[in-house]
């Protein structure tokens, strides 16, 4: 038995997944013809009280086609220094949009008013336009960690008084609802784009969707063709997000009770310097110097449970569905026993 605590994008389809994915109705999205994809785009923007929504392969191009369609080449977007969108996807603010970045240095992966209008740049010749805030909910770096939703309204209200745009780059942000009992409606009536990811928490094999106003996602179907994001008989994965959207929100709650486990028995290592504070499914802990990250994940690895070093000193353990409880068992007594 492997315990792959590597990330929530590990997940294989349930059963009652896959023949959901057999039985879907088909066409060629790029001619708007496809019922599966059309269906799920429409769940989706209804759920976040938004206009429209468009169906992309990954969460790195839809948080990549919202920064093109915020920005302009020469323009600068203001995010935390842990984001996702300037650590983990290849440069693409850079490459795709011709953009720079203002990194700030948040709390756990968070940023707040206070930090954003002190970056926003004046209108200077000098300086590069600042045009887009862009959030992470939850967290990755920052160990799964939840805004607080009073923020994110200052944030909206701080970037509408400055005339700019408002990005989530909410991969995990079903987590950050059940966690913190909010509603997708909630987040739609904040931002003016929202990425939403189906393959990591929700246990799809496939997709991401971005939502926002009709005219933005226009402007989005178009920039996703030139990325070379246009499918044809995309129905197939659709059918999975449409089943992940209708069964396996509310069941995240369990992950984060796993995970909250977890890192109790971790806390609890002279090994472990200090563990972030879990809110969600993401478990980060720091090593002392008696051993590195690295060493740590092999170690794991001969009892048949897999991590993730995400830094020499830091360890990263992520929770999803295919994590039961006899695996969550089976992992603390392995670390009772280091």
């Amino acid at each position: 038995m492997i315990i792959d605590f590597r990330s929530d994008t590990v997940t294989k389809p349930t059963p009652q997944m896959i023949e959901a994915m057999m039985k879907a109705k088909v066409g060629d999205d790029v001619f708007g013809e496809d019922v599966s994809i059309n269906e799920l785009e429409n769940i989706t923007a209804s759920m976040f009280g938004m206009e429209a929504a468009i169906f992309c392969p990954s969460g790195t191009m839809t948080n990549q086609i919202a920064i093109k369609c915020h920005s302009q080449p020469g323009d600068e977007v203001i995010c935390d220094e842990s984001s996702h969108i300037y650590q983990y996807e290849g440069g693409g603010i850079a490459s795709n949009s011709g953009a720079s970045v203002k990194l700030l240095q948040g709390n756990l992966g968070r940023i707040n008013a206070d930090l954003v209008k002190v970056a926003i740049n004046a209108d200077d010749v000098h300086k590069a336009n600042t045009s887009l805030v862009s959030l992470e909910n939850t967290s990755n770096r920052g160990g799964g960690s939840c805004y607080d939703f009073e923020e994110i309204k200052k944030l909206q209200a701080l970037c509408k008084e400055n005339q700019l745009a408002f990005h989530l780059d909410g991969a995990r942000l079903w987590n950050a609802l059940v966690a913190k009992k909010e509603t997708a409606k909630q987040y739609g009536e904040a931002f003016d784009s929202i990425s939403v990811c189906l393959s990591k928490s929700l246990g799809c094999p496939v997709g991401s969707l971005l939502v926002g106003k009709k005219d933005f996602i226009k402007k989005a179907r178009r920039v996703r063709k030139a990325f070379g994001g246009g499918m044809r008989q995309a129905g197939f994965i659709a059918a999975a997000g449409i089943y992940a959207l209708e069964n396996n929100i509310n069941r995240l709650e369990e992950d984060h009770i796993h995970a909250k486990k977890i890192a109790e028995a971790i806390s609890k290592k002279e090994f472990v310097k200090m563990v972030l504070p879990v809110e969600t499914n993401i478990v980060i802990f720091e090593l002392d110097d008696t051993i590195t990250a690295p060493n740590l994940v092999s170690k794991l690895k001969l009892e048949n449970i897999l991590g993730y070093a995400i830094s020499p000193n830091r360890v990263r353990l992520v929770l999803h569905l295919d994590i039961n409880e006899q695996m969550v068992n089976k992992t603390i007594e392995v670390f009772n026993s280091l």
